[in-house]
């Protein structure tokens, strides 16, 4: 669990992912040296992890979550073939061990289409897939977004982080030659310096800088803290697939958005047209959760529970238990899916 520092640490990382050490350290009102230290310590014990996504939507493509029902006996090798992909992040095995479901945001058609028509149904331990846009992100569009942390900072230490304004995906953007390789060595560290991305990519470093944030401005990359269930201690965690009014769904999504115990929620296509993950320390907290503070919520015709039973993939992080994978990437691994077992 994070004392106090460090969860003020993780609470600037969220509002600015990227900040320097000197900037983290004078919000924190601890020295540079001592932010720098406990983030290095989180780190290295697959604590957090800070990571460049890259928001498919900015670059045309579209947001999906898909459900595979699979034979108990072969979800897990399914799960783990998911997650060695870089376009599915968010892979988890539900339901008793017979349901995986997974987050797949790839930059091109060509990728997405290689997954869901081609790789999925010749999957053997594969019964059934259904796969669902996602329309809007409530909660989980930005490392801001969930509200657990929200008071882990006083009001003038938020003010002394200049947090990079939230852009709406333009659907213009394009990649570059050579974007690739960028938002690679991003997505294995959203932290590495501009100096180290430009030594890597054979640039200069005003030139890589001034890509890392044209890609920012344009929405195509985004960064994001990724936090493990160790560091918080949330032990409990479920699906939930609501059923809601279309006039009310942006009410009851905006109302979950404000809830602690809601880490994302999104509008998605489909008979279920509302999915959100709840976490609680303990099943008995999840209940009261359920029972109570989503039971407030005025406009949700019916909802069904989803429990996570194993976490293998957050926000891009492999996982190994309750903690993030700490060895490094290889870039090569997006482009050379794994077969699906």
């Amino acid at each position: 669990m994070l004392d106090a520092i460090d969860r003020q640490l993780v609470r600037a990382l969220q509002l600015e992912p990227r900040a320097t050490f000197s900037a983290l350290g004078e919000a924190l009102d601890v020295s540079e040296q001592t932010a720098a230290r406990r983030y290095r310590r989180l780190r290295r014990e697959g604590l957090l992890r800070v990571v460049g996504a890259v928001d498919p939507r900015a670059l045309g493509q579209t947001d999906w979550m898909v459900r595979l029902r699979c034979r108990p006996n072969g979800a897990l090798a399914v799960a783990e073939a998911l997650a060695r992909r870089e376009d599915v992040s968010w892979v988890t095995i539900n339901s008793g061990g017979s349901e995986v479901l997974f987050s797949l945001r790839s930059r091109t058609e060509a990728e997405r289409e290689d997954l869901l028509i081609a790789r999925l149904p010749k999957s053997a331990p594969v019964l059934d897939a259904e796969a669902a846009v996602i329309l809007r992100r409530y909660i989980g569009t930005n490392a801001a977004d969930w509200q657990g942390l929200r008071g882990a900072l006083a009001p003038d230490q938020v003010k002394r982080l200049t947090a990079t304004p939230r852009v709406a995906p333009q659907r213009t953007a394009t990649l570059e030659p050579g974007d690739d390789a960028l938002l690679d060595l991003l997505a294995q560290d959203g932290r590495t310096s501009y100096a180290v991305l430009a030594r890597a990519t054979r640039t200069t470093v005003g030139r890589v800088t001034r890509r890392v944030e044209a890609l920012q401005a344009s929405g195509v990359v985004y960064f994001d803290l990724d936090i493990a269930v160790a560091a918080m201690g949330a032990i409990a965690a479920a699906y939930l697939w609501l059923q809601v009014p279309p006039a009310q769904l942006e009410a009851v999504g905006r109302a979950l958005a404000e809830h602690d115990e809601v880490q994302f929620a999104a509008a998605i296509t489909g008979d279920d047209n509302l999915v959100a993950v709840a976490t609680s320390d303990s099943l008995d907290g999840l209940y009261g959760y359920l029972t109570m503070k989503l039971a407030a919520v005025d406009g949700i015709s019916r909802y069904a529970v989803s429990p996570v039973l194993r976490r293998v993939k957050q926000a891009g992080t492999l996982t190994i238990g309750d903690r993030l994978e700490t060895a490094r990437y290889t870039a090569s691994r997006r482009l050379t899916p794994q077969p699906m077992g």
